[in-house]
């Protein structure tokens, strides 16, 4: 059943909860996406299943939670996660982070490593603020940005994306490649060889950089960014599994 959390900065949160013994576990979702997503849906299944409590939310503009998607970025989501992680659940918990996900799990690392067991991402996107839209708009689109305070692009996913000056500016605050990234607790990175959206190298880059004596990256052939078959569902509770029983 969804229930909802007023952060701290004021933004009504949507989340699921079910109890379970610890560590816990949280997924967090990617761009635009929401909590009743395949993968979100089906980790619950799957931790029920083990006893394991578990939590799924949607960051504030997304799903059910209030506020526009338009008005948000990378440091008010990210702002979102902790709140959850923080009054949601207890003791540390492996942090699954999809695409979007994926990077704001990176920053909560960093911000609270203390409340980690573990963490799985799938198809991670550090960074795509910069690194995706912004290096590959062109002069023009970027002029648009600028004048008009956002763009719209084209989605694979539905509806286009509209993209604001304040995603893009707010994301060079919340960068992890170009700083140290110390990743203390198993870590297990999943992403597919077709995924159009977050390129294999992207993937290569961030087991590069980030420090951590228990991390892997598994590369899955032919699949795509939604990493959402049957096969690819199990590899990510095969993931999940191995960080709870490093």
């Amino acid at each position: 059943m969804t229930e909802f959390l007023e952060t701290p900065q004021g933004r009504r949160i949507a989340f699921n909860r079910i109890e379970g013994h610890g560590p816990g576990i949280v997924f967090l979702g990617g761009f635009r996406s929401d909590m009743q997503g395949t993968k979100a849906v089906w980790l619950e299944d799957w931790a029920r299943e083990r006893g394991l409590a578990f939590t799924r939310f949607d960051y504030s503009g997304h799903g059910e939670s209030a506020g526009k998607f338009e008005d948000g970025c990378i440091g008010d989501w990210f702002e979102d996660a902790c709140a959850v992680i923080a009054q949601l659940t207890e003791g540390p918990q492996v942090l699954v982070g999809s695409s979007m996900g994926g990077w704001i799990s990176l920053l909560v690392a960093r911000k609270m490593p203390e409340r980690l067991a573990g963490l799985v991402t799938v198809a991670a996107a550090p960074d795509f603020t910069e690194q995706g839209f912004w290096a590959e708009f062109t002069e023009a689109e970027r002029g648009v940005v600028l004048r008009d305070g956002c763009i719209s692009i084209p989605s694979e996913y539905g509806d286009p994306y509209v993209i604001t000056r304040r995603l893009v500016e707010d994301g060079r605050n919340q960068l992890v490649m170009g700083q140290p990234l110390d990743l203390a607790f198993p870590v297990r990175f999943l992403q597919g060889t077709a995924d159009m959206d977050v390129p294999v190298s992207w993937a290569m880059d961030l087991l590069d950089h980030a420090a951590g004596n228990d991390m892997r990256l598994t590369l899955v052939k032919d699949a795509d960014h939604r990493f959402s078959t049957p096969e690819c569902l199990e590899l990510i509770g095969a993931a999940v599994a191995e960080v709870l029983g490093a």
